[in-house]
């Protein structure tokens, strides 16, 4: 299925839509266009040669390409295979970056975090060196958590490596694995491959490195943003990896963000940390916070443009703003590619008595496993959506609810809206992107969250993941 595109008729699929009512099977097999879009991508699977059935389906929510990112000036990418699970891949990214790069990075908070999660944090709980050079190395196919002193140990061994093949202190490199938990990294394929991956490094590597961090993705996420100044432009370019276990707590997946603005790490990390909340913590797919969520920008400096000394000046605000879309692109390209996703769904709620209030709501209906089934069915069940606001544990008024599935009110005032259409809502449901409103009627505070439906790929995919 090519990207962007929708599934199609399978052979199957179309011979069966042929059939006259009463011919034998005729009933056993609709059309794939009749169907909704789980049903289309189970039907897609289940047509294919057994060998075949658990090759990788684009997500029909994908882009149409990998968007052109800019050249940042003080970044090199190269990429390795190193066959630490995948065949015939690359699994191994590294970034080269210049001397006076300032780093800022959030992390997940899970109590199992992995063990180059830790690593990260130490090293960046200090103050920087910014006259050395920089790394940030990655491999897929392994988290390298819950590997107890073992992981320790590789972590020091791969970022050791680098920074010897680098000739930069091993404080300056900044590790991320992802892959299967509770597995020994297999550091000597990570080690062996190094030096040929410090040889291939380029400026124009940012695609490739955006493929080789890919685990159960269906395709590879990217987002860009530029500022123009008198002095010239400063550049944003971003990569991400994320497709199930994600449901953020500081931080989700593994993203990296680089930037050629001249800004102190202080002050970097400070707009980070803020804008986290709106965008990667503001996403899920199934509710399970990953072991290895990291989220790491760093700023060259090589921009002409002036440096960003303070948030809240005219130059500060802009390169904010353009950060912010830069993060919640990714972040929604993450719910585009949630595991067996075909529906995205923005879920928006109002009239909360506190915000954190309307994020209970807002997360108590995106993680509703009936919720998600229904949309997957192109189903309007409503009243699941009813059942996640009284379970959210926020302050509810069943009396006060109003409940909006695009712009068609379906209940409001303690019972279905007057104006209720079966048919109207029942068609809203076969689109792709979906709007899910609850206004409260107590407050004034609010909150946006964006999810995906959950089919029955989910399963295929996550019950297979190890073998």
């Amino acid at each position: 299925m090519p990207a962007g595109g929708k599934p199609g008729k399978d052979k199957q699929g179309a011979k069966q839509a042929g059939k006259k009512p009463g011919d034998k099977g005729a009933d056993k097999q609709p059309a794939s266009d009749t169907l909704p879009g789980s049903a289309r991508i189970a039907q897609a699977i289940a047509a294919r040669p057994a060998a075949q059935k658990q090759e990788a389906i684009v997500s029909p929510l994908a882009p149409a390409a990998f968007p052109d990112l800019p050249v940042i000036a003080g970044v090199e990418f190269a990429t390795a295979e190193a066959g630490i699970k995948y065949k015939g891949r690359t699994d191994v990214m590294l970034a080269r970056l210049a001397p006076g790069t300032s780093i800022a990075g959030v992390f997940t908070r899970s109590s199992t975090r992995a063990a180059s999660i830790l690593d990260c944090q130490a090293k960046l709980a200090g103050r920087q060196d910014q006259t050395q050079g920089a790394a940030i190395i990655v491999n897929s196919g392994n988290a390298n958590a819950f590997t107890g002193k073992h992981g320790q140990d590789a972590v020091s061994r791969v970022t050791g490596a680098v920074a010897e093949a680098l000739r930069i202190p091993a404080e300056r490199v900044f590790s991320s694995s992802t892959g299967v938990i509770g597995e020994p990294l297999p550091v000597a394929r990570i080690t062996d491959v190094i030096d040929r991956t410090v040889a291939a490094l380029d400026q124009g590597g940012i695609a490739e490195a955006a493929r080789a961090i890919m685990t159960t993705d269906t395709f590879a996420k990217g987002a860009s943003a530029e500022i123009e100044t008198d002095k010239g432009p400063i550049h944003i370019a971003g990569i991400a990896k994320g497709s199930g276990m994600i449901a953020p707590d500081m931080a989700t997946m593994l993203v990296y963000i680089f930037t050629d603005a001249r800004i102190a790490a202080e002050q970097l990390q400070a707009m980070l940390s803020q804008e986290v909340e709106d965008s990667f913590n503001a996403i899920t797919v199934d509710s399970d916070t990953s072991t290895s969520d990291a989220v790491i920008l760093a700023a060259t400096g090589r921009s002409p443009a002036p440096e960003i000394r303070d948030a809240d000046s005219g130059l500060g605000r802009k390169f904010q703003a353009a950060l912010r879309g830069v993060m919640l692109d990714l972040a929604q390209q993450v719910v585009k590619d949630g595991e067996g996703a075909t529906k995205f769904v923005e879920i928006r709620v109002t009239g909360a008595t506190s915000r954190a209030d309307a994020h209970k709501v807002a997360m108590a209906i995106a993680n509703s496993p009936l919720v998600k089934t229904a949309i997957a069915g192109e189903d309007a069940n409503w009243g699941r959506v009813v059942m996640a606001v009284g379970k959210s544990g926020a302050t509810a008024d069943r009396d006060r609810l109003t409940i909006r599935f695009g712009d068609m009110v379906l209940a409001e005032n303690g019972w279905r809206a007057p104006g209720y259409d079966e048919a109207a809502a029942s068609a809203y449901m076969k689109r792709d992107h979906l709007l899910l409103s609850v206004d409260l009627g107590l407050g004034e505070a609010s909150r946006t969250v964006w999810t995906c439906d959950l089919t029955h790929r989910y399963i295929d995919i996550n019950a297979d993941y190890r073998s």
